[in-house]
């Protein structure tokens, strides 16, 4: 199992440890957000170790001078995502104004215009192969999140289900990026 699948693996069990004891152990309240919060970063530290397990060896062709810039690049924009988005989520409860109000709940989104920039930069650099496996991956995410939401709309509309918009629009870059981690196994065992 490689390195990375491990170390996914173990954030994952630790973020799920302290969920299940800092309710009981902390001396000060601990939210359902917070439990929420750190559940939500063991599902995705399980399915990012998952994927990195599952991944085949021509699955990253980059050089390791160009991951680590991409790394370097990727995780301070996701951690300033996370910080912004808690930011702009309790700012907006104390907040009444609508254009400052807009202005909060679009805190996160220069954070994760950073993240997209650092895959594109990393995309752009690999060899042609990895530009391939990349570009047939993010096409099937896109078309799979596509094909989703459209149903979830003609459900919608025919009463079947009741998703409210502000959540399935949240949700579509998760998917994306879930779809796209799958898809990209699916696609570089074609190529081994």
């Amino acid at each position: 199992m490689p390195k990375m699948a491990v170390r996914l693996l173990v954030a994952a069990v630790l973020c799920v440890g302290m969920a299940v004891v800092l309710p009981h152990a902390s001396p000060w309240p601990v939210t359902d957000t917070a439990s929420g919060f750190l559940y939500g970063i063991a599902a995705g530290c399980f399915f990012g170790g998952l994927l990195r397990w599952r991944m085949p060896e021509p699955c990253d062709t980059g050089t390791p001078a160009l991951r680590s810039r991409y790394l370097r690049e990727f995780l301070p924009a996701m951690a300033a995502y996370v910080l912004t988005l808690f930011l702009s989520i309790w700012l907006l409860k104390r907040v009444e104004e609508p254009g400052l109000r807009a202005l909060l709940a679009l805190l996160p989104v220069p954070a994760i215009g950073m993240a997209l920039r650092a895959i594109i930069r990393y995309i752009r650099d690999v060899d042609e192969l990895q530009q391939r496996i990349e570009l047939e991956a993010v096409s099937f995410a896109a078309a799979f999140v596509s094909m989703s939401y459209i149903a979830g709309g003609f459900l919608q509309l025919a009463k079947v289900i009741d998703i409210p918009s502000g959540v399935a629009m949240i949700w579509v870059f998760p998917m994306i990026c879930a779809s796209y981690g799958l898809a990209k196994i699916v696609v570089a065992r074609r190529y081994q």
